[in-house]
Parts: C-alpha cells; sequence; structure tokens
C-alpha cells in the first residue's frame, strides 16, 4: 500500500506476482487500518470501517483477459512458471502463432507453431503455409517435424516437394544423406522419399535412398527404369542372394534380356547352376541331384526370353550341357524341341531385334521375303472375304476371297474389320490371279538356313534325349510327335515312329514324300526277322507300288527279291497287288513268276514221289496184316534175340519175328522187349491224335495264328482226325503186340 501522489487522502494498493514480475491488482483505496491473508484471498480493512476483499482469479479468466490485451508473452510465461500441462502450454503458443499470422508476421508464427510439434495436428499448420510464398517457412516446420521423428509419408512428401521447388540441392543431399533415426531406421518414409525423387528427376537421391534401406526393388526401377544403366543393374543383381536374385530376375529379366541379353544368359546360367562359367566342364562334374534341386529351375525363367527366343534357346542350350541330371529335364526338352522347329524365332506383332546375338551365326531370311512382299501387296494387309485382315510378312494368294496359300511367313494374327454398310465387300478376284493362286499353292515354301540349322539341332535333341540303350526318353513323345507333324519335320517324325517301333508309319512318312530310296532301305533295315524288324513290310511296299500309278520297274523287282526269299506272299497275292498299276508291264514280274513255277513244279515232283512211297509202304502193310490174319507164321530162329544162345524151350516168339528164351524176358512176355519203344512211340502218337480230335480251342487258335491256314486244315486231315469214326464197342486189336507162347 502506497500513498497516491495525485491525491494525498487516498492510498494505492497494488498486489505483485513476484515470480512472475506482473501487477496483478491495482486499485486506490482510503486509509488502511489492516491488511489479512486467509483462506485464498486478501482482506483490506479501512480507517473507515470498509473492508475490501480481493480473490484471485482462475487460470482460465487471466488468460482470456491476457488475450484480450494480446500480452500473449506474459500468458505464456505465466502458464509455463505454473507448471502446466503441454496442451494448454501448446494452446497459448498456438493463439500467439494465430495472432501473428494475422499480422503477417510468418517468421514468428512459424517460430510460434514449431513450438507446439507434439501437441498440435501438423495439418493446421501446414495449411496455412501451402502458399507458394511462405514456401519457406512450411519447409521449416516440416523439418523441425522430420527432426522430432512426429512426420509421416505425407510430411515426406510434402517435404522433398519443397526441396525440389526451391531447388535447393543441399538441403536435400542433408535430408537424404543425413544421419539414421534411432535403431538405424530412416528418419522418413523410404518409398514416399524415393517415389518423390524420382517424379522430380533427383534419380541419384532415389538410388541413394533406396541402397541405404535395402530397397532392392526400387534400386533396380531407379537403374533400370529411369537411368538406363542395365550393366550396372545386372552387376547390382548378380551380388544379391540367391532368393533375391531370383526374384529380382524374374521381374526384371525381360527388360536385361532385351538390351544385355548375352550378359543376361550368362548371369542366369551361373544362378541356375551354381558356377560362374559359361563352360560345360566346370558344372557338369559339381553338379549333384541335391545342390539341382536347391537352385532354380531355367524354367522359372522362360518368360523373360519371351521376345528374345534365340537367346532363350542358347540359355536352354548351354543348361542342357552343363547340368546332365536336371529333374526338369522333360520341360526342357520339350521347351528346346519346340523352338527348334518354330517357324520364326519372334514374337507374333513385335518387330525383330535389329542386332542379332553375338553367338547365333544363323539368319533368319528375313530379307527374301520382305522382297517378295513388297512386289504384290501394300501394307502387309490382305482382305478376306470373311471381314478379316489377316497379318502377313510375305505373299498370301487369295481365291474366292479366301486366303489358300502363303508363301514366306505369316504371323498368324486376325483382327477383325467393322465394314460401314458403304463399303462393298471384296469379292472381285481377278481370273488370271486366281489361276495363278492354283498353281503357287502347289509350291511349299523353301525353309531358310535358320531353320535348317535348328531342325539339325532338333534332330541331335531327339537323338541325345532317347539314347540306343534308354527305355523311355528325356521328353515328353506325345508332344514331340505332336510339333514334329505340325511343323512337317520328316526326320524327327521317323525318328520317333522308329524308336516307338511304328514301322508302318515310318514307311507312310517315305510314301506320303513318294521317297522309294527310303522305303526300300527302310524295309532292308526294319524287316529282317533276325534283328527282329517286321517281315510284313515288303508286303506293304508291295500294294503301295502296286496303287501308286507311277512306273516303278525297278522298285518293284528289288521287293519281290525279299519277298520272294522270305516266301511272304503267294504268287498269285503277288500279281493281283501288282495288277492294279496300270504302269508297271508283265517284264517285271517275268521272272519272279517263272522262278515260283519252277519251284512249285520242283515241289510238286517231290510231293509225288512221297505220296507213291507212302501208298507203296500202306499196300505192303496191308498185305502184311492179310497175311497174319489167314496164314500161319512160321517161326525158324535158332537162336535167342537177346543172348544170341541156341534156342531152346521154354521159349517165346513174338509176330514181328523175334524169338526169346522165356528166362531173358523176366516178367514181361507180352511184348518184344526190340519192338516195344516203337510200339510205344507209335500208341503214344495215336493217343494224342485221339485226344485232340475233341480239342477244338487248339485247332482253331493254330487256324487263327498261321499264316497258311490251308495247311494246318489240310494236315489235320492228313492225321485222319477230322474224319475220326466211332470207336467199336469191343475195343481195338493190336496185331503188333500178338504174341505166341510154345511149352
Amino acid at each position: 500500500v502506497s500513498s497516491d501522489p495525485r491525491k494525498p487522502s487516498k492510498n494505492v494498493l497494488n498486489i505483485y506476482d513476484l515470480k512472475n514480475k506482473l501487477v496483478v491488482y491495482n486499485s486506490s483505496i482510503g486509509e488502511v487500518a489492516h491488511i489479512l491473508c486467509e483462506w485464498g484471498t486478501i482482506t483490506v480493512l479501512t480507517q473507515d470501517q470498509q473492508i475490501l476483499c480481493i480473490a484471485e482469479k482462475d487460470m482460465g479468466s487471466k488468460l482470456d483477459m491476457l488475450f484480450r490485451k494480446s500480452l500473449y508473452t506474459i500468458a505464456i510465461n505465466l502458464v509455463q512458471n505454473n507448471q502446466a500441462d503441454a496442451a494448454a502450454t501448446a494452446e497459448v503458443m498456438r493463439k500467439y502463432g494465430d495472432h501473428l499470422y494475422g499480422k503477417q508476421n510468418y517468421d514468428e508464427a512459424m517460430a510460434q507453431y514449431i513450438r507446439t510439434i507434439g501437441q498440435l495436428e501438423p495439418s493446421y499448420v501446414i495449411q496455412k503455409f501451402l502458399d507458394a510464398q511462405r514456401i519457406h517457412n512450411l519447409t521449416h516446420y516440416l523439418e523441425k517435424l522430420h527432426e522430432k521423428g512426429l512426420a509421416t509419408a505425407d510430411h515426406t512428401t510434402l517435404l522433398l516437394n519443397c526441396y525440389t521447388k526451391l531447388k535447393d540441392v543441399s538441403k536435400l543431399n542433408d535430408f537424404i544423406k543425413g544421419e539414421e533415426g534411432k535403431e538405424g531406421e530412416p528418419r522418413f518414409d523410404v518409398e514416399t522419399a524415393v517415389r518423390v525423387c524420382r517424379a522430380a528427376g533427383y534419380y541419384q537421391h532415389a538410388l541413394f535412398v533406396a541402397m541405404r534401406a535395402g530397397e532392392h526393388e526400387w534400386y533396380l526401377k531407379i537403374l533400370l527404369e529411369d537411368l538406363k544403366r542395365y550393366e550396372e543393374a545386372l552387376q547390382y543383381i548378380i551380388g544379391l542372394s540367391l532368393y533375391e536374385s531370383t526374384v529380382a530376375l524374374k521381374q526384371y529379366g525381360k527388360v536385361l534380356v532385351e538390351h544385355k541379353p548375352a550378359e543376361t544368359s550368362a548371369a542366369l546360367l551361373k544362378l541356375c547352376t551354381n558356377s560362374g562359367a559359361t563352360t560345360p566342364t566346370l558344372g557338369a562334374s559339381s553338379s549333384s541331384g541335391r545342390l539341382t534341386s536347391l537352385l532354380p529351375s531355367p524354367v522359372e525363367f522362360v518368360h523373360v526370353f519371351i521376345d528374345q527366343p534365340k537367346w532363350l534357346i542358347v540359355f536352354l542350350e548351354q543348361y542342357v550341357e552343363v547340368v546332365k541330371d536336371s529333374p526338369q529335364h522333360v520341360e526342357l526338352y520339350n521347351t528346346l524341341l519346340e523352338l527348334y522347329l518354330s517357324e520364326e524365332l519372334r514374337s507374333p506383332g513385335l518387330p525383330e531385334d535389329p542386332s542379332p546375338p553375338e553367338e547365333p551365326d544363323s539368319q533368319t531370311g528375313e530379307g527374301d521375303s520382305k522382297d517378295t512382299n513388297e512386289g504384290h501387296h501394300h501394307g502387309n494387309l490382305i482382305l478376306a472375304a470373311g471381314g478379316q485382315v489377316i497379318a502377313a510378312g510375305g505373299q498370301v494368294i487369295a481365291v474366292g476371297g479366301q486366303v489358300i496359300k502363303a508363301v514366306g511367313k505369316i504371323g498368324g494374327l486376325v483382327l477383325p474389320i467393322h465394314r460401314s454398310k458403304e463399303q462393298e465387300p471384296v469379292t472381285d478376284i481377278d481370273p488370271e490371279e486366281e489361276e495363278r493362286a492354283h498353281k503357287v499353292a502347289m509350291i511349299e515354301a523353301v525353309p531358310t538356313e535358320d531353320q535348317v540349322a535348328r531342325r539339325a539341332k532338333a534332330l541331335v535333341l531327339l537323338n541325345l534325349g532317347w539314347g540306343p540303350h534308354e527305355q523311355s526318353p528325356q521328353y515328353d513323345v506325345d508332344l514331340a510327335l505332336v510339333l514334329c507333324q505340325m511343323h512337317k519335320f520328316r526326320d524327327g517324325l521317323l525318328f520317333l515312329y522308329e524308336k516307338l517301333k511304328l514301322y508302318k508309319e515310318v514307311l507312310a512318312v517315305y510314301m506320303k514324300d513318294h521317297d522309294y530310296k527310303g522305303l526300300i532301305s527302310t524295309c532292308k533295315r526294319l524287316g529282317e526277322t533276325s534283328r527282329g524288324g517286321d517281315p510284313t513290310l515288303w508286303n506293304d511296299v508291295l500294294s503301295y507300288f502296286g496303287d501308286h500309278g507311277e512306273n516303278c520297274s525297278d522298285e518293284v523287282r528289288e521287293v519281290l527279291v525279299h519277298i520272294e526269299r522270305d516266301n511272304l506272299l503267294p504268287p498269285l497275292i503277288v500279281l493281283q497287288k501288282l495288277s492294279k498299276n496300270p504302269k508297271l508291264t508283265l517284264s517285271v514280274v517275268k521272272d519272279y513268276i517263272a522262278r515260283q513255277l519252277q519251284q512249285e513244279t520242283r515241289l510238286i515232283e517231290e510231293d509225288r514221289k512221297v505220296i507213291e512211297k507212302y501208298q507203296e509202304e500202306t499196300e505192303a502193310m496191308r498185305a502184311e496184316v492179310r497175311e497174319l490174319r489167314s496164314h500161319a507164321r512160321i517161326f525158324q530162329l535158332s537162336k535167342c534175340t537177346a543172348c544170341t544162345s541156341a534156342l531152346d524151350l521154354p521159349a517165346v516168339h513174338f509176330l514181328c519175328m523175334h524169338s526169346f528164351h522165356q528166362r531173358c524176358l523176366g516178367d514181361n512176355e507180352k511184348e518184344c522187349p526190340v519192338c516195344a519203344p516203337t510200339s510205344r512211340h507209335v500208341l503214344d502218337v495215336k493217343r494224342s491224335l485221339e485226344a485232340n480230335a475233341n480239342d477244338h480251342d487248339t485247332f482253331f487258335q493254330l487256324l487263327r495264328n498261321s499264316d497258311d491256314g490251308f495247311s494246318v486244315i489240310a494236315e489235320y486231315f492228313g492225321r485222319g482226325i477230322l474224319n475220326q469214326g466211332p470207336q467199336p464197342k469191343g475195343g481195338s486189336k493190336s496185331l503188333s503186340r500178338s504174341s505166341s507162347v510154345i511149352n
């Protein structure tokens, strides 16, 4: 309390906040008698018997009063000295910042907003400074956000955009290459930083961020898509782990093969064989089944060669040469075979690479077909009557509004055309063009040197995958047959048919091509019975020459020599087959018929002699039987047949004119010991024939399996089986077993 100098009768009451150095209350009062401080209030008792009670206001009221007076600094100090929470302090600073922002004092306002980081939503501040003129303040605020680790991906994007707008490379370098945050983590979102730097053209900064963060995918994207540094990208992939290298090459291998085919193929070979060499000697001996199963398969990378099939051939050839026991050998051989037999090693609709691969030396021969195409068609588009466009790289001949023959290369791409009503359909065909088309339709396209070389490799692959001592091939036989038939690969078809023992299909290939020499040589090789061949192939060749309708006399004579040598067909059948060919004359078969007639005559004469012999023997037997039945038999032997001693009684005489001592015969007196084996054999044959008489299944089986069924029937007739009569009830008597005992 002090006296008021202006009014001596009055006093001035001042209340001071010593901590905050503030005069918090000021009032003019009378003469003060007493001052009491109790219960949170100040009580003043004056001389004129008046009491003045003063109570301290709450913090909110204090701040509102200070805000109204724009005393924000005092408000901030007041809040801080009273140890208010961070949220309340930040709210005071926000209002102070808003006050300064309203006065366009942006630098001071930003200083206050920065003090609210962690409590105030950053978007509140950011939206105030989005104007390009205040980009410096916004940059400063975003930097502080990142320093305190409170920035999000959007904040990082905004900060990097600010740097790029300001073209402040030094700050960008400091931000990108600065120290990492806690636990070695970046202070910002890596993906966002890389994306923004790429969009702004700061590829080196994006590359640095991706490398430090270990983001291989982003690093390779920048190298390949932005910087076009393919060699560096390939070396980076090689330095990754096995799994990461596999994933990266699957994703970016197509681009690498397009620009660095040789290096990429070598890297893939190294990855799939676990060796750095492209020569087969280093990987072949060390490759094992266990190691190969852990490595990626070449089949997984086939898609990266979609636009470079020639390099796919090189890659697969090297792998097959290095790894002999790959578990994916079926897929590898199938893929290689399909590539070898392809008409064009180029994807439909894509231009061929002007720079050929370094290793393959063969040319595709496109220049010839291009020259042919330019002379006849404009633009490589041919209209058909069906309203379609057929993309052709060569000459296409149309007859009646339809494409019937293509000379050169056909891409096979069919695109529909939507014609308007005013357009007339393409139906008018030049008669001369149609006549010319019929002539050209019979001409086959001549394969290029590249196709010839690849087909030679295909044949080597078929032989390599199915060795002479292997039961099954290392490729899909059905697929190989389909591919060979689709691409008219004759050598491959012949090899597969022969390995499958489809010898008649082998002949069909030669017959289709009218290759007479091939037919004859094939029958000589595959028709030998001693080598496990099929001799009936000569019959098929003979039928072919008979139905062919051309003069093939020399070939027919050679076929007849083998048919005659192995006795494959009767002469009558041979004549019937050859009679269908009007170009063959009688002179072709004259010598053959003469030899056959001579042979038949000789056989008839031999059969006649045998018949006469059998007739004489039969007549002699019948005479002997009659004599045994009607006349007595006189035994005049004086010696025993067994011991050659003088014959004495008791003796046994057999009708076969053998005599024995009874003691020499022992217990067996019913049959002659000398003739018994022969008699038993005859009786066994007779019993067997009688048993076979009722075995109809055996007869019909022999009849079906025999080449000459008539000979089987004749043999059964000769044995008397087919005309066997009923047996007499009393049984049959054997004269040969009759004997006489003389006592």
